[in-house]
């Protein structure tokens, strides 16, 4: 029957009207997985907009001296495709969290919040921080305009591929948990500990001077 002109002009009209369906499918889809991938999106509840939205306004992601701001999906969504469906199917359960209202009171939230934060560090630590890196790339530092710590622990962490951005800059965007019993990452390398560094901080002289004081105090008793 295919070879009858017929036959041939059905064929033709469904390839061709399998094409466009294809096409306006493809277009609906990716149209819809942008706008879920918005700030405008992800502060649409409560839940995000009164509690980690609002600690993000007050950090260095948010407002600083260069007006290059951070959102929402450019911390927490892959910006490769195959890698961001994965992390909206992942995110998905997230829906339930809402229905049920796990986390729908400050209470709720605070009380979940060390969970959802080790469970966000452990995306990033296995991703090797992919949406630190999208922005912060380790080759293109210029460790001479860094701090002599800063430096010193980049080159020996981060170049080295010993640790990742996250293992170090844990709430960096967002108010830390109740950190009792968690090591929080940006605590001084054991290697390190001791060392007094010649850009050491104001706060860093204070906290050796009182260190030095106690010691004193405790020898005199």
């Amino acid at each position: 029957m295919l070879s009858t002109p017929a036959g041939t002009l059905s064929l033709a009209f469904l390839t061709l009207g399998g094409f466009v369906g294809g096409v306006i499918f493809w277009g609906a889809f990716n149209t819809a997985l942008e706008l879920t991938n918005t700030e405008k999106f992800c502060t649409g509840c409560h839940e995000m907009q009164a509690n980690v939205y609002e600690e993000l306004t007050r950090t260095i992601h948010f407002s600083n001296r260069s007006g290059v701001r951070a959102s929402c999906p450019d911390c927490h969504v892959p910006h490769e495709w195959t890698d961001k469906i994965a992390r909206k199917m992942q995110a998905s359960k997230e829906v339930w969290g809402k229905i049920f209202g796990t986390i729908n009171t400050r209470q709720k939230f605070l009380d979940e919040r060390l969970r959802l934060a080790q469970h966000e560090w452990a995306r990033l630590k296995a991703n090797d921080s992919l949406e630190c890196r999208n922005c912060h790339s380790s080759i293109a530092m210029d460790l001479s305009k860094q701090t002599e710590r800063a430096a010193d622990i980049h080159t020996r962490y981060l170049l080295s591929g010993r640790a990742t951005c996250i293992d170090c800059h844990k709430g960096i965007a967002h108010e830390l948990p109740n950190m009792q019993g968690v090591n929080p990452g940006w605590q001084m390398p054991k290697e390190l500990e001791g060392e007094v560094l010649p850009s050491a901080s104001a706060v860093d002289d204070l906290r050796r001077a009182m260190d030095q004081a106690h010691s004193g105090l405790a020898s005199i008793e």
